[in-house]
Formats: structure tokens, sequence, C-alpha cells
């Protein structure tokens, strides 16, 4: 009976943890589309006061070329971030799905285990 407890006391902690990763993804993603709104904020701020907007000019900003470069890489990092999520999204499902079948496992097991309480007739406890 313990190991059965213990089996899905297991299967718990690790759909916890894998829960707890998937909101930090979550987090993290979050973070770095506020920092590429940010950076574009700026990007345009920097073109509008230079009057350029294509990078390719010899006089755009050097501010706004490298906040841009800055800006491809958060997104970079972002889709990163995303295909990890995707996948902890899936790993999420399994590890719920196996601690589900323990649950079930352990519940049919628990009944099966069970002894049926002896039923002592009082009349055959005189002695």
């Amino acid at each position: 009976m313990k190991s059965r407890e213990n089996a899905v006391r297991v299967k718990e902690f690790a759909v916890r943890e894998k829960r707890r990763r998937l909101a930090q993804l979550d987090l993290m993603i979050a973070e770095f589309n506020r920092m590429a709104d940010d950076l574009t904020v700026q990007i345009e701020s920097e073109e509008r006061k230079a009057g350029i907007t294509d990078p390719a000019h010899f006089a755009y900003p050097t501010f706004a070329k490298a906040a841009r470069v800055r800006r491809d890489n958060v997104l970079a990092s972002r889709q990163d971030l995303a295909d990890k999520r995707a996948v902890a999204v899936e790993e999420v499902a399994e590890a719920e799905g196996d601690l589900a079948r323990a649950e079930a496992l352990d519940q049919r097991e628990g009944r099966v285990a069970t002894p049926e309480p002896v039923r002592t007739d009082p009349s055959a406890m005189i002695g």
C-alpha cells in the first residue's frame, strides 16, 4: 500500500513541477514580449527624431540600429521559449495522464486489497 501511495505522490510532484516550469516559461515569454515592444517604441522614436526609417541609409541612427539587433535577438529568444513551452505543455499533459492512471490504479487496488471486516456472532463469544 505504501508503494502505491508513494507512486501517486511522485506523480503529483512531477505534475506540480512541470506546471511550475510551464508558468515560468509563460512569464519569460511575457517579459520578452514587453522588452521587444519597448525596443520597438525606442526604434520608432529614434527614426522619428532622425526622419530616416531605412536602416540601410548612411545616416540611420546608430542607437536605432543597435536596438533593432537587440529586438531581433529578443524575438528569436522568445520564439525559442515558445518552442520549449509547446514541449512543456505536452509534458504536463503526459504527467497529468500518468497521475490519473496512478490514482485510478491506487483506488482500484485499494478497494481490492482492503479486507472485509470480520463479523463475529455475539453468541459465539460465550465461553
